[in-house]
Parts: C-alpha cells; sequence; structure tokens
C-alpha cells in the first residue's frame, strides 16, 4: 500500500480515538462533584485529587466540609433544588473549563414500604434532589462541559431504580431513581450528537450514612469501580446504566 494511503489510515484510526470521544480521566483535567462533603462523593474526591485531577466539590454548608477542604479540592456552595444557588455556582464557574460532571447529591427519601403510609410531600422532596437536582446542575453548566474535551456527565442512580429488578417497598426513592434514569436517556439522545457521554450508574449498596452499617460494599471499593467505569467510557457508552463493577443494568 502507498505510504500515502498508510497515513490516511493511520489518521482515520486516530480521530476514532480522540480525547473528545474516548478519554481517561488525566492529571488537569477538572470535575465537578454535586454531595462531595461526605460518602461516596467525599472519597471520589479523595481518589481523584490524589490522581491530579482538579476537583470542584459542592456541598449545602461549605463551612463543615472541613475534610474536602484539606484534600485540597475548590470547594463551593451548592443546594441542587434551590435554583438561585444553581445559577450562583454557574455565575461564580463562568468561564472554568469542566471535563466531566458528577452528579452525586441525593437523598433515601421517606422509608415507606406500603401505599396505605406513602407520604406525598416527601416523594415530591426526593425527586426534587434526586431527579430534577441532577438536571438543573448539568442544566446551568452546560456551557463549561461544551468548553471541555471529554464531555461526560455521569449521573449516580441506583439498581432500586430499575424497573425491571422493582422487589416493592422504598417508593420514593425508587421512583425518583427510575425518573433520574428515564431524564439521563433523554440528555443523553439530545447531546450525543454534541460529543457527550451522559450515563447513569449504580455504586452498589454502599457502607456509608445512607447505606447503613450492614451495606457489604465498602466506600472505597465503590468509588474505585466507578472511576474504572468512568475512564472505560465512549461514545457508546452514551445513555447506558451501568454499576460500579463495570456491568449494564436492565431499565
Amino acid at each position: 500500500m502507498p505510504m500515502n494511503r498508510w497515513f490516511s489510515v493511520l489518521l482515520l484510526v486516530a480521530a476514532c480515538f480522540h480525547p473528545s470521544s474516548w478519554a481517561a480521566l488525566e492529571k488537569g483535567d477538572t470535575v465537578l462533584i454535586t454531595g462531595a462533603n461526605r460518602g461516596i462523593g467525599l472519597e471520589m474526591a479523595r481518589q481523584l485529587t490524589a490522581r491530579g485531577v482538579n476537583v470542584i466539590g459542592t456541598a449545602r454548608k461549605p463551612a463543615e466540609a472541613t475534610e474536602l477542604k484539606a484534600l485540597g479540592a475548590r470547594v463551593e456552595q451548592l443546594d441542587v433544588i434551590d435554583e438561585r444557588s444553581v445559577d450562583a455556582l454557574a455565575q461564580r464557574l463562568d468561564g472554568v473549563v469542566i471535563d466531566l460532571l458528577i452528579n452525586n447529591a441525593g437523598v433515601s427519601g421517606g422509608r415507606s414500604s406500603g401505599i396505605e403510609e406513602l407520604d406525598f410531600n416527601d416523594m415530591a422532596f426526593t425527586f426534587n434532589v434526586n431527579a430534577y437536582g441532577p438536571m438543573r446542575v448539568t442544566q446551568a453548566l452546560l456551557d463549561n462541559l461544551k468548553a471541555g474535551e471529554t464531555r461526560q456527565v455521569v449521573n449516580v442512580s441506583s439498581m432500586l431504580g430499575s424497573i425491571a429488578m422493582n422487589e416493592g417497598g422504598l417508593y420514593a426513592y425508587r421512583a425518583s431513581k427510575t425518573a433520574l434514569n428515564s431524564l439521563n436517556k433523554t440528555l443523553a439522545k439530545e447531546l450525543g450528537g454534541q460529543g457527550f457521554t451522559v450515563v447513569v450508574v449504580h455504586p452498589g449498596w454502599v457502607k456509608t450514612r445512607m447505606g447503613g452499617a450492614s451495606a457489604p460494599v465498602e466506600v472505597k471499593d465503590s468509588v474505585a469501580g466507578l472511576i474504572g467505569v468512568i475512564d472505560a467510557l465512549t461514545p457508546a457508552s452514551n445513555g447506558k446504566f451501568i454499576d460500579f463493577q463495570g456491568e449494564e443494568l436492565p431499565w
């Protein structure tokens, strides 16, 4: 084959692996993590800063985010259900390139196990945090993400949001995560053509304040798995529902 044709083939292959469409997190990249003051979010900040990634971590009460500050992360105030708080964050981050947004902030919601005790105010609050919150933040920071090369959005969901795997109970939490999964799929369809990779992930049943002491998965193991999933994202991952071990989950 003539040299110029070999060169053309090499250029084509290189284009397929361009960082804008497939790239592991690298030193100097910027990641924003919501709910980064404890649990999974804090451990994400810990593992990523250790890797040389620039972390912007949000907390509703930054003054109390002492562990996050100690990591060297940039700490920003954010309440994902407060539009003024979200808008203020976007203004403070105007012009800041964000390579990856991790929408991690969430609540467990009421523990209602039956229809007779279902609290609809609690359900509305749970939806506001778990489903609408990630969309508010993504919308507000869209220009920041467009300025980056990787253009990745990772929404932390749960296998409890899977309709196929629903075994009952936890009405508010399950439904809010199902809604997040649906919103993620719609967002992935809209932004995929602009070079975005948008996914929902299941971190496992993790030993955190939310997951409880009897949870079988340690926080550091869950986060290491999730970061591995993020590193392996490609354009073909767009719109998928993936657990921390890299397995695709049913809707």
